[in-house]
Order: C-alpha cells, then structure tokens, then sequence
C-alpha cells in the first residue's frame, strides 16, 4: 500500500464517534476513504444512519492533522495496516455484520484465515482454570489448530503460553494501540508470540489507550476469528461471556468447561452449559464439534 493510502485508511481507523457499521455503510457508498476525506457537510447530512456527532468528526480537522507521523512511525515498525479490501483480510471477519474496516498487525499474517479456536476466560483465575487453558491450548495446538486468545491476564495468557509450549500458531487480539502493549506484564509474552511466528493484532490506531469500552468490542474479533469459542472460567458478569455472546451471534460453536459449583469463577461457565453451550472435557471434543475430528 502506498504511503498516500494509507494515511486515508488511518485517518478513517481514528474516527471514533464513526462506528463500524457507519464506517461500512460508508465504504459502500464511496469506496475509499479518500473520497470520504473530500465531503463536505451538506452530502454527508443525507446519508442515513449517520449522527451529527459522526459528521462533525469526519469534518474535524483536527483529525487530519499529523498523519504522516502516523505512518512513518508503522513503516518503521514494520507494523501492517490491512483493509477490508486486501486479500489476506479474514475471510471469517467479512461475515460479521460490524466487521472492522481495517486491522492494524504485526506478525504471521497467515494466519488470520487459518482454522482456528478461541479460548478465553477470568483475568482472576483460578490455578485449575490456568491448568485447563494451557492444556487446552497446547493440545489444539498440536493438532494444527490456530489459538485465538486476547493477551488479558489469566485465562488468555495461559492459552497464548500453552501454544507456545507446543510450537504452535497463536493470534493474539488487543483492545488498545499494537505500540502499546497491555497489560505491561504481558510485553514480553507479546514478545515471544511474534519471535514464533505468531500475530498481534488490534482494529485500535497506534497510541490508542486500553480504555474500558474497547476491549467487549475487541471480543467481537476473537470471536470471528474463530471457528468455535471455548470459555475456561468465568463469573456471571464477565467479558468472556461477551465473547460467547458473539459466538453465538455469529452462528459459531461456543465450549464451556465446567467447574466448580462453589466457585464464582465457574458461575458463568455453568450457565452457559445450563444454556446448550457444549461441555468440554477434553480437547478431543472441541475436534469432533468443529472439525469432525477425534484422531
């Protein structure tokens, strides 16, 4: 992508009050962002589904200031910008009706359109659940299964080392800039996924902080990403129940592991097999479910 594109694309990525469903709709009626860059404000009052906030950013100069930063600073770290457009975008993604327009990565690109699970749960596990997940994921792993997880503490960080363990092929998806790791514990982990050709990505714009509201958002991605979701542990208010939310929303299987009935890390878990999520006993069951395969 030339350098010109690709501040249009980031001047479009850091459009907040533009959400992705406008952002979409918007494509489709112009394309590009380079033609959106150029309305003025009577055309784009007469597109529906667009709030007076969305079009006030839009026209916000502000916006457009200091883009070649932006994009001298991803040259230099090697860090890709993938549209809806390019080839290597996840097919799996496109399915979802509030896609992200681009994904900022680092990494494998490869494997955005590999089979893959996801594998999520409480950031506040428990030693059993860290067990599970890391034997999940290294299982999986071994079984060519790409591992999708969120780089959070607990759950998603044992699932990320569990694969790692077994030299398999992990993506991790954060909810805050690809320059700014979080949590700042996990830097070195994020490390070591890209050091074995693994994947970090984020739909956030380089600097964007780890606000509260992006990360139910990220789990939208874990989720398309992925072939089936599998919930470890978590409490009956918990963003991996969010993620198996829009599991199921997107028509894919959703795996809870059950626990401890006196544990409030098992709460949500329970519930969702009380709801007809499939249980998971063994690793041999998320196979059989997705793939068809138990060998």
């Amino acid at each position: 992508m030339k350098n010109e594109d690709k501040k249009y694309w980031i001047w479009f990525s850091k459009l907040k009050s533009v959400n992705c469903i406008q952002k979409n709709l918007l494509l489709k009626l112009y394309c590009m962002p380079q033609e959106i860059w150029k309305l003025e404000e009577e055309e784009l009052n007469k597109i529906k589904g667009l709030s007076k906030e969305s079009i006030n950013e839009i026209l916000n100069n502000k916006n457009r200031e200091n883009l070649e930063e932006y994009v001298n600073y991803i040259n230099k770290e090697n860090i890709k910008i993938i549209t809806i457009y390019d080839e290597i975008y996840p097919e799996k993604l496109k399915n979802i009706y509030d896609k992200p327009v681009v994904l900022y990565a680092k990494g494998n690109l490869k494997l955005l359109n590999e089979e893959g699970v996801s594998i999520v749960g409480s950031r506040d596990c428990s030693s059993y659940g860290k067990q599970i997940s890391e034997l999940l994921a290294y299982n999986l792993a071994k079984k060519n299964k790409c591992i999708i997880s969120g780089l959070a503490k607990g759950i998603d960080t044992c699932a990320h080392i569990g694969t790692l363990k077994a030299k398999g092929k992990t993506i991790a998806v954060i909810g805050n800039g690809i320059d700014n790791i979080y949590p700042f514990e996990n830097k070195k982990l994020s490390e070591l996924i890209l050091k074995n050709n693994g994947l970090i990505i984020t739909e956030y714009i380089i600097g964007a902080r780890p606000d509260k509201l992006n990360f139910p958002q990220r789990n939208r991605i874990i989720s398309g990403l992925s072939d089936g979701v599998v919930v470890v542990e978590a409490k009956r208010k918990s963003g991996a129940l969010i993620t198996a939310d829009f599991a199921l929303e997107q028509g894919k299987d959703v795996f809870a592991v059950p626990g401890n009935i006196n544990n409030v890390n098992s709460e949500g878990t329970n519930e969702l097999i009380k709801q007809g999520a499939h249980i998971v006993t063994n690793y041999k069951d998320i196979l059989d479910i997705c793939y068809g395969l138990t060998n």
